[in-house]
């Protein structure tokens, strides 16, 4: 299977290279990730610069290319221009930090996973449960293990799937739930603070997620032990409110 490979903590990432660690031998892999960190950015793509492109050296022991663009960007630039074929799955990650909820509106690895889906491939974003230096290997043998399920799973092209695994020693986590995404709301905490010349800023100094009930969320399902799998698509239409403002009619002001 030819499968590229992006991400948003950058080129040199240790998720990625666990990743790519994981699937190489058993698939024809390229690497087209961002050459610094673009975590948080969401769906950006560049428009007003250049996007500049470096083939990646010998010693990262990838195929592929760095670029000074978002995770959106590489799959864009990856599948129109790099490659000289279409992949047949795009895997980002692996991602320091779950994403999970709302961060999903704000995450460069799962926008990555969702641009794929936007030109027409499979994709899957993988996310690790940890900010701190971490252990990446059972997460990439799960992304290992999940492609080899592909197959075998009603996965579409227009929904990828977003895949969260829990920061545990492989003995201690319970299992895989597929979930929904979280709707629980994210709490922000801002640090105020003066420059030398005396100008107020603010550090974000960190963010906590509500609490959802039972394991049928992304959220729980992680916090509770699981792997979660969320299918999510770039369709945003509310259809039972666009139904309901349908029927309720509309008309133009007087004229």
């Amino acid at each position: 299977m030819r499968i590229l490979l992006t991400n948003d903590d950058g080129v040199y990432a240790p998720g990625l290279a666990a990743l790519h660690a994981a699937l190489n031998g058993a698939h024809e892999l390229s690497v087209v990730a961002p050459e610094s960190e673009q975590s948080a950015v969401g769906h950006a793509i560049t428009l007003a610069d250049p996007i500049r492109v470096r083939l990646l050296g010998s010693r990262t022991g990838f195929h592929g290319w760095a670029i000074n663009g978002t995770p959106a960007d590489c799959v864009k630039l990856a599948v129109n221009q790099l490659l000289p074929e279409r992949p047949d799955l795009v895997i980002s990650g692996i991602n320091r930090g779950a994403n999970v909820g709302v961060n999903l509106l704000y995450s460069g690895t799962v926008s990555a996973a969702t641009e794929a889906s936007i030109l027409g491939l499979k994709a899957i974003a993988v996310s690790l449960n940890s900010h701190a230096a971490a252990d990446y290997g059972f997460a990439a043998k799960f992304a290992a293990h999940l492609v080899r399920r592909l197959p075998q799973l009603p996965a579409s092209p227009l929904t990828p799937l977003n895949v969260n695994v829990p920061d545990l020693p492989a003995d201690q986590i319970k299992g895989v739930l597929f979930t929904r995404q979280s709707q629980a709301r994210l709490v922000e905490n801002f640090i105020e603070r003066k420059d030398p010349r005396g100008q107020t800023y603010y550090w974000q100094a960190g963010e906590t997620m509500g609490q959802d009930t039972g394991l049928e969320t992304d959220f729980s399902a992680l916090q509770a032990g699981y792997v979660a799998i969320t299918p999510i698509r770039h369709d945003m239409t509310h259809d039972p409110v666009l139904a309901e403002l349908r029927s309720s009619g509309m008309d133009l002001p007087p004229r």
